[in-house]
């Protein structure tokens, strides 16, 4: 199994990212596993009625390409997530491009974990931040 980024090895300022554009399928699919079926999410006319005025992407399928970032790339494999805040500052709306980003912005030597800055983006607009504590792989 591949490892991630050790502990000893990142430093403040680290950043990854990764992109996906959200379809309908990835609308549907997160329904059905998370349960979430708020018409927001699925139902047009509903939407058309809500402050959005159209179909949004739950809030928590886009903060999950945070988990992408954090268990793929930085630090990657290996890694436990321990906690994460999260800000919604606007709407995805199916079609759009989310960019999430995460940056090494402390180290823990003691308890060894590693502080990000997490956010996801939408052509520059920041849609989500927030910040995640992680325990990463540790040279052994």
């Amino acid at each position: 199994m591949a490892q991630g980024i050790c502990f000893e090895d990142l430093k403040l300022g680290d950043t990854a990212s990764t992109g996906k554009t959200i379809t309908e399928a990835d609308v549907l699919l997160f329904s059905a596993v998370s349960s979430d079926t708020n018409p927001v999410h699925l139902n047009a006319e509903a939407a058309a009625a809500s402050v959005f005025k159209h179909r949004v992407a739950h809030g928590m399928l886009t903060a999950g390409l945070i988990s992408a970032v954090l268990g793929t790339r930085l630090p990657g494999p290996g890694s436990i997530y321990l906690s994460q805040t999260l800000q919604f500052r606007a709407p995805v709306a199916i079609g759009d491009t989310v960019t999430a980003t995460v940056e090494v912005t402390g180290l823990d030597t003691e308890r060894k974990r590693a502080t990000l800055r997490t956010i996801c983006t939408v052509a520059g607009r920041t849609v989500i931040d927030g910040e995640a504590v992680v325990i990463p792989p540790v040279r052994g």
